[in-house]
């Protein structure tokens, strides 16, 4: 599907624009922005976004450390993998390649929803060795019950289907259609932020990659693996997250030992894009946490943070 998203047409007004850099890795074309300086921060968004969901986020970030955020393979202005390349591992071994080519090690790795598995799965198959993750309404756990069985064959053979992507494009061009989506995960964000969701979504290549992932996203492999993490992990939850149950965080909390949950009152699946302000101030908590628990040794790290 060549008809991808413009940067002269569709990133003419888009958030952060100065800090755009287009970069050749792992056969990919790469949109990805960088700010700030220091320890660098890698920062992974979820299915179905892009770079402008760290659109205020990042730059109350970018004076600490230095930004690294990507869109992934097929979202926003990125290029369209091969199959294969939209799985959890593709996508692991594909922002392995962006980050070599950047000469980036992380310091922290944070990611929202599906990118915090993403996250999750460079650190267990050790692609980037960061001293800390945070996992921002984290999707860690498969689904159970009736949705495990009808979601991910559905989502295979929609994106099987050609033409499917541009229905779902062509419905996602209303604005009312996305903000009742966007309401349906229990958060509440500015009329930016919501033009933005239309813009993306409205182009077919971002839907089918968007289908693609959720096609191949298995979290089985993942959730058995959760207890060899060693490393500081926050997990930011949304009380009103209505896409990721809250409660899994707590799940997750109970098979990684070096695991915290931070709970944000009356915030959504986006509450990093609904108060940025609160999720930074979590994150630089967290930061200095792992850095004064490095500085006493492993024993006491759980401890501390």
């Amino acid at each position: 599907m060549n008809d991808r998203l413009q940067w002269a047409r569709d990133g003419r007004d888009w958030p952060n624009r100065e800090s755009s850099r287009f970069i050749r890795a792992g056969g990919l074309e790469w949109h990805v922005q960088l700010m700030g300086s220091g320890p660098a921060v890698l920062l992974i968004h979820g299915t179905g976004a892009s770079t402008h969901s760290w659109r205020d986020l990042a730059p109350i970030l970018a004076p600490h450390f230095t930004v690294v955020a990507p869109d992934l393979p097929g979202h926003g202005f990125t290029q369209q993998p091969a199959a294969g390349g939209l799985s959890l591992p593709g996508m692991a071994r594909a922002l392995s390649e962006l980050l070599r080519v950047l000469d980036v090690a992380p310091r922290l790795a944070i990611g929202h929803s599906a990118g915090a598995a993403i996250a999750i799965r460079m650190v267990l198959d050790r692609l980037i060795t960061p001293e800390g993750l945070v996992s921002l309404n984290g999707a860690l756990l498969p689904f159970s019950g009736f949705a495990r069985h009808v979601f991910s064959p559905l989502a295979k053979l929609l994106v099987s289907i050609p033409f499917v992507p541009r229905i779902f494009a062509e419905a996602a061009s209303h604005g009312r259609a996305i903000a009742r989506q966007i309401s349906r995960t229990g958060s509440t964000i500015d009329g930016q932020g919501l033009e933005l969701y239309a813009r993306i979504l409205s182009n077919p290549t971002h839907v089918s990659s968007t289908l693609g992932m959720m096609a191949n996203w298995d979290l089985d492999t993942l959730v058995r693996e959760l207890p060899k993490l060693k490393i500081p992990l926050l997990l930011i939850t949304g009380s009103r997250d209505l896409t990721i149950p809250p409660e899994q965080a707590f799940e997750v909390r109970d098979v990684v030992p070096s695991a915290k949950v931070e709970n944000l009152r009356g915030l959504g699946h986006l509450a990093h894009e609904e108060q940025p302000e609160k999720v930074a101030e979590l994150i630089l908590n967290f930061d200095r946490a792992v850095e004064a628990a490095a500085k006493t040794g492993p024993g006491l790290a759980s401890e501390k943070l």
